[in-house]
């Protein structure tokens, strides 16, 4: 078959999604226009900060995707490209859209709070505690997976790393004079994106080449400082700037594809079982972000939500950005399948998912006069950027929800632990201490707890909705399906970590299953309740 109608179909199927059932969503829970967020009613000048769509789209969307909607398809493709395409477009459209915007719009409608306190409204303290621990055990895991794809992009691809380096302090200056100097945003952006181009341009001519444990070390410096610095700093204006590398990217690997036309020569169904590990449940919890991610709720509940300047700007930023991420998980499953075994093996052993992302669309961009080398670094640039940008918001998240955890209004003396330095540290520490296991390792149990926590997320706002008395029909598929993929999934990770001696990995996938079964059944006798919510808004 043929990529350009790959793409094709996935994107045209998007549109129409975005159109008809975003509406349709938009409608059901009431989306109002016309009400004050939070971002201008609680506005403190450091996470509650109004942004414009475009620039909250692009911080938005360069969060959730990190590396996710690469490494997942691409490690899924064992399975055959067809299961991974289909899981893609239905997932993105039934399953993590709907998650994504009724997380991000539920939180909005609770003062911009996580999602953990949406649950506490809803289903109690004890409700609230237990989701916080998975999500904090959830955060470990992303932390570890992203830490040890950037560790490991850079290391092969030097040029990216100066690049990213240099980057990042564009980024703060971007910030400075558009938040702070009040400088025309359109103006601001031509220069900021020439100045982007130019980084990777300098990238290449200098590149930054050191050992996969030093970056690790480098990246916990990193994220740790980014993670307690006002949004307004580094996260939205990197992400922002993010931006225009992925629309650039994913323009340039579509504009590839319409010139050269490569067919799929991979095949399009491999076997139910390929060297021990089942299509279900294995291939919906690989696929992961390309599909759903709970950690999408946890963004869109944790930073997004407290930087929407209207509700309106909901469907956009939470259902659209899912949609997005479909079309570069299609792209990333087309760089996979274009290619034969042997060419795929070679990638995948030198760099991992991201090489064969990066290679592939660096070929792309050959066919309208990009140099390889050029566009191989430019991609590999862009997706340790999204990678940086999930890892620093992972973080962030981590710290909110430990501050949550532990703090008690009632104390004027509270515990050392919701301090937001020591509360980072204590992420950091672990997430890098995690880090250091293959990521081969850890995207497996990242995935499946990672699709868990969506099933929960879509539990809790489905109990809101329901006792705010609006339509929760569409939540009952995705989070029963997700619960049950999950479960069986954590089960056979156990199974295999334990054989391998990996104990870590089987503690965390075991207190993830005790905690996701005990929040299922308490969500389900809430769900059952004829009780509105003390906070129905």
């Amino acid at each position: 078959m043929n990529s350009l109608l790959v793409i094709l179909i996935s994107i045209v199927c998007f549109i129409i999604a975005y159109v008809t059932y975003g509406a349709w969503l938009a409608k059901q829970w009431g989306v109002d226009p016309n009400r004050k967020t939070p971002a201008h009613t609680r506005n403190d000048g450091v996470d509650y900060v109004p942004a414009k769509a475009p620039i909250l789209l692009g911080h938005h969307f360069a969060s959730i995707a990190g590396a996710g909607p690469i490494t997942g398809p691409i490690a899924a493709a064992i399975f055959g490209w067809v299961p991974v395409l289909l899981w893609i477009i239905v997932g993105s459209i039934f399953f993590g859209g709907v998650q994504d915007f009724s997380s991000l719009f539920a939180s909005v409608r609770h003062d911009g709070r996580s999602i953990g306190e949406v649950i506490e409204a809803n289903m109690g303290k004890t409700g609230k505690k237990l989701f916080a621990a998975f999500a904090w055990l959830t955060l470990l895991l992303v932390i570890a997976a992203f830490t040890n794809i950037v560790a490991n992009t850079f290391t092969a691809v030097p040029a990216a790393a100066s690049a990213s380096m240099m980057f990042i302090v564009l980024a703060v200056v971007f910030g400075y004079f558009v938040y702070q100097k009040g400088a025309p945003l359109g103006i601001s952006s031509v220069i900021g994106v020439t100045l982007l181009f130019i980084c990777i341009w300098l990238g290449n001519i200098f590149p930054l080449a050191l050992s996969k444990n030093t970056w690790v070390g480098i990246l916990m410096v990193y994220i740790f400082i980014a993670s307690v610095a006002p949004v307004w700093i580094l996260l939205q204006p990197r992400d922002y700037l993010n931006s225009y590398l992925l629309y650039a990217m994913i323009i340039g690997a579509v504009l590839g594809l319409l010139i050269m036309r490569p067919a799929m020569v991979s095949p399009a169904v491999t076997s139910f079982n390929v060297g021990g590990q089942w299509l279900f449940p294995m291939l919906f919890v690989t696929v992961a972000c390309g599909a759903i991610s709970g950690f999408h709720s946890l963004v869109g509940s944790g930073t997004t939500s407290k930087q929407i300047d209207n509700e309106m700007d909901t469907k956009l930023i939470g259902y659209g950005s899912m949609l997005i991420e479909g079309v570069l998980a299609t792209i990333a499953i087309i760089t996979a399948a274009y290619i034969g075994a042997d060419k795929f093996a070679e990638l995948s052993a030198n760099g991992g998912p991201t090489n064969v992302f990066s290679d592939g669309i660096g070929n792309f961009m050959t066919s309208f006069g990009i140099p390889f080398e050029i566009g191989k670094s430019f991609v590999a640039l862009a997706v340790s950027a999204f990678a940086l940008t999930s890892l620093d918001t992972g973080t962030r998240l981590g710290r909110f929800i430990m501050e949550e955890f532990f703090y008690d209004a009632s104390k004027e003396k509270q515990n050392p632990l919701a301090n937001r330095y020591v509360s980072t540290l204590i992420t950091v520490i672990l997430g890098g201490w995690l880090a250091m296991t293959s990521w081969s390792v850890i995207w497996p149990v990242f995935g499946s707890a990672n699709q868990l926590l969506a099933g929960l997320a879509l539990l809790s706002v489905a109990i809101w909705l329901k006792k705010s008395g609006r339509n929760y029909s569409m939540f009952t598929l995705p989070m029963t399906f997700m619960m049950i993929v999950t479960l069986l999934a954590l089960i056979q990770l156990m199974q295999a970590n334990l054989a391998s001696g990996n104990l870590i990995l089987v503690v965390i996938p075991a207190l993830l299953f005790v905690l996701a079964i005990v929040l299922a059944v308490q969500g389900y006798k809430e769900i059952s309740k004829k009780v509105e919510s003390p906070l129905k808004k």
